[in-house]
Parts: C-alpha cells; sequence; structure tokens
C-alpha cells in the first residue's frame, strides 16, 4: 500500500515508515497539517495515518477539510488523546478508525489491513445534471440553459429531472406517469402531454434546437 503519514514527531514518524516499509508498504511523511492537506489532495494513497496534535492544521480540522474536499481516502487516527470522547470527536470529523499512542505496529498493521478490505463507497450522489447546456442544481433548485434561468413549477421541475438522469433514453408515459406522478395506473388524462408541452416552452422555445423529443409510439426523449 501506499501510505501517508501526517505525523510532527520525527522519531515517532521515522519508526512508523520504517515499520510498514519492513511490511511491504510505501510510506511518506509530512510533519505538518497543511503539507498533508496538500499531499492528501494532490497524491493517490490508499490510507492515511494523521496525528490529532499538528501545526499549521490540527488534525481534526486536515480530516474535515479533506473530507469537505471530496477525498475519500480512509484515514486512522494515531494520537496520545485517547479518551472516550476524544475518539468519538475523531470518528465524527471523518475518521475510519482510531489509534491510541503508545500503539503497537502489529496492531496498526492489522488495522491498515481491515481497512482496505472494506468495499469500496459508493460514490456520492449527482447534485447537478448536465444535457448539452441544460443544468439542473439539485440542491438549490435552479434550472438554466446556456447560463439564462429557467423558472419551473415543482412537478416540472420533477418532469425534467426524470427526463435528464434518462437523457438519451426513451422515456415511456407509463414511466412519467408513475416517478413524477406515483401513479400506477394510467388515469386516462392528457396531464404528461400537458406538462411537455410547458416544459418544452420554457427550455426549448427561443434557443436554437430542441432537447425534448416525441418518439412516436413510443414516448420521449431528452438529448442535443
Amino acid at each position: 500500500m501506499r501510505i501517508l503519514v501526517v505525523e510532527d514527531d520525527a522519531e515517532t514518524a521515522a519508526y512508523i515508515r520504517s515499520s510498514l516499509a519492513q511490511a511491504g508498504h510505501q510510506a511518506e511523511v509530512r510533519a505538518n497539517g497543511r503539507e498533508g492537506f496538500l499531499s492528501a489532495l494532490d497524491e493517490d494513497y490508499d490510507v492515511l495515518i494523521i496525528d490529532r496534535m499538528l501545526p499549521g492544521l490540527d488534525g481534526l480540522s486536515l480530516v474535515k477539510s479533506i473530507r469537505s474536499a471530496g477525498c475519500r481516502t480512509p484515514v486512522i487516527f494515531l494520537s496520545a488523546l485517547g479518551g472516550i470522547d476524544d475518539r468519538v470527536e475523531g470518528l465524527e470529523a471523518g475518521a475510519d478508525d482510531y489509534l491510541t499512542k503508545p500503539f503497537s505496529i502489529l496492531e496498526l498493521s492489522a488495522r491498515l489491513g481491515a481497512l482496505t478490505r472494506r468495499p469500496p463507497l459508493r460514490p456520492e450522489e449527482e447534485t447537478v445534471l448536465k444535457v448539452a447546456g441544460l443544468e439542473m442544481d439539485l440542491i438549490r433548485r435552479k434550472v438554466t440553459r446556456a447560463g439564462r434561468l429557467i423558472d419551473l413549477q415543482p412537478r416540472e421541475f420533477s418532469l425534467l429531472e426524470h427526463l435528464m438522469r434518462h437523457s438519451e433514453r426513451v422515456v415511456t408515459r407509463s414511466m412519467l406517469l408513475e416517478a413524477v406522478w406515483n401513479f400506477h395506473f394510467d388515469p386516462r388524462t392528457n396531464v404528461v402531454e400537458t406538462h411537455i408541452s410547458r416544459l418544452r416552452a420554457k427550455i426549448d422555445k427561443d434557443f436554437p434546437f430542441p432537447l425534448i423529443h416525441t418518439i412516436r409510439g413510443a414516448g420521449y426523449s431528452l438529448h442535443a
């Protein structure tokens, strides 16, 4: 494994690095939180071993910062702060494991192995959908096309979201009724056609090419 050790105590850092090297791992050391933060984001590591008490940027802030930046590399805290509250605080900051000093290198190796055997985390769900200049921000509930803000009613937003999530594919009327209106039967109304017409007036009108297409006898498809 390629491991980043963020530890300001030179003797401890050298011990960890040499012990991990004997076990066949490649360990790199950073002596302060800022360097550790930059390396964690710029390089590809299998595990991060981070001390709690670091100069420049403390361990808790370091882990919170890399998690906020989207880094999902497993983290083990290695700290002399071993109280229950300290452990909980470390795990809640985003660490995957917590080992107190003094520690056994055999236990550290075992914990490293356990972390790398875990199945990979699923990528976080998309919060912004994009199709050919059309952009939907799911958090802010905002839709733009070519930078122009488009005002949508809640049901129109849900309908467009479903079409964008299935762009380039044909979405049938029945699929839309179930996904957008929660109808598990055909209500024999033109509610889908009406909302598709409204969407077209908002996202296709006055633009150089349409995005919503009717697939005769099948349904609808959103694509350039």
